[in-house]
């Protein structure tokens, strides 16, 4: 095995497609090679993407009261989960909340909204929404992620000015009636193709940690790698009190960046963004994924709380990245102390920590963490 990760980064550089016999010698690589393994995903990483970040912001249009049974999420139909339930956000107030976001340096917003899909009165809604962003943040890219969506409807969200459209496929499609049964894989990659068809940069994923295989991770990696994803979000599981999964704790440190590195291989050329979870599944390791990621999400997600923006920005530039497309013109500590963070410790959650629940941004009256 000496030099092998190495020897497998120059073959990728090459031009070689990962196979499954390289895939699974990743996931099930000793511990004693794990930098080894991180140092040739960085050439990867290094290669494509230089010492930039990318920051996304999310921002939850509308929370919970889903009609669907994804075991995995706390918005899900007979969730007990203590999360924000609101239906639509006003258009100037969800312009207004990304606005935080970006004036933290996110270089792309996500909206997101809750549901199966979206009616074509709600894709108005967002198209309206999106188009209000454009003109006050031209060079700002802009990501709706409101479920499946019917013919005609991507079409509909790239006219008003759109640049991508977030779908993930979560799992492979052998596990996927394991984890939801009120719609299908299939379903899924009908929604990534209509966004493709309409111009929108499709972003697909996974949710990691929920039982899967190492076979189920490689044919969801393979299957994002022949959708031709743009932009593959990787999140780590949140087991919600409430959920199905509550309790679910199956991932270490090690292995989650074992994972980014088996999508780092596959997609070399692909933005690779550690999303929800990693503060309580990588916990310490954070600084090192950002090897092997060149994405993340700043501060909280959709009804959970992140790690505190500034640490996120503190923790890129003392990696010594930089945030695509922005100047950090403050330093890590500087801005306003947000009162959802006074008197509390945000080195982040410990072993098996509760999920924190989002009490703060869009829906509420206190200030977002951006």
């Amino acid at each position: 095995m000496f030099n092998y990760f190495a020897d497998l980064a120059s073959r990728q550089l090459d031009g070689a497609t990962l196979t499954r016999e390289e895939a699974l010698a990743i996931l099930e690589s000793a511990d004693d090679q794990l930098l080894d393994l991180v140092a040739a995903a960085a050439r990867l990483r290094r290669t494509h993407f230089a010492n930039t970040v990318k920051v996304n912001y999310l921002v939850n249009l509308k929370s919970g009261l889903c009609p669907e049974d994804c075991t995995y999420c706390s918005q899900r139909l007979g969730s007990a989960a203590q999360i924000l339930k609101y239906t639509w956000l006003k258009p100037e107030e969800a312009v207004a909340q990304a606005a935080n976001g970006i004036r933290a340096g996110a270089s792309r917003v996500c909206l997101v909204a809750s549901g199966k899909g979206p009616s074509d009165r709600d894709v108005d809604r967002v198209a309206g929404m999106v188009g209000s962003l454009k003109e006050q943040y031209p060079a700002v890219e802009v990501c709706a992620c409101l479920g499946i969506l019917k013919e005609g409807q991507a079409q509909r969200l790239e006219a008003s000015g759109a640049d991508a459209y977030n779908h993930n496929l979560n799992t492979s499609e052998e596990n996927y009636a394991d984890i939801c049964s009120t719609h299908t894989f299939a379903e899924r990659v009908q929604t990534v193709e209509y966004a493709k068809e309409a111009g929108l940069s499709p972003c697909s994923g996974l949710i990691v940690g929920m039982g899967e295989s190492n076979n189920d991770l490689i044919d969801a990696v393979f299957a994002l790698r022949a959708l031709g994803s743009d932009s593959i979000p990787v999140n780590f599981l949140m087991p919600f009190d409430g959920t199905p999964l509550e309790g679910t704790w199956l991932l270490t440190p090690a292995q989650c960046l074992r994972i980014l590195a088996l999508v780092r291989f596959a997609c070399p050329d692909t933005e690779l963004r550690m999303a929800g979870g990693r503060e309580m599944h990588l916990r310490t390791l954070q600084p090192l994924a950002l090897h092997v990621a060149n994405s993340l999400f700043l501060g909280d997600y959709l009804t959970s709380e992140g790690q505190a923006g500034d640490d996120d920005l503190a923790m890129i530039a003392d990696n010594g990245f930089v945030v695509l497309g922005s100047e950090l013109s403050r330093q890590p500590g500087s801005a306003r102390q947000d009162p959802a963070h006074q008197d509390r410790d945000d080195v982040g959650p410990s072993v098996f920590s509760p999920v924190t629940i989002r009490r703060r941004g869009a829906g509420t009256a206190v200030a977002p963490n951006a």
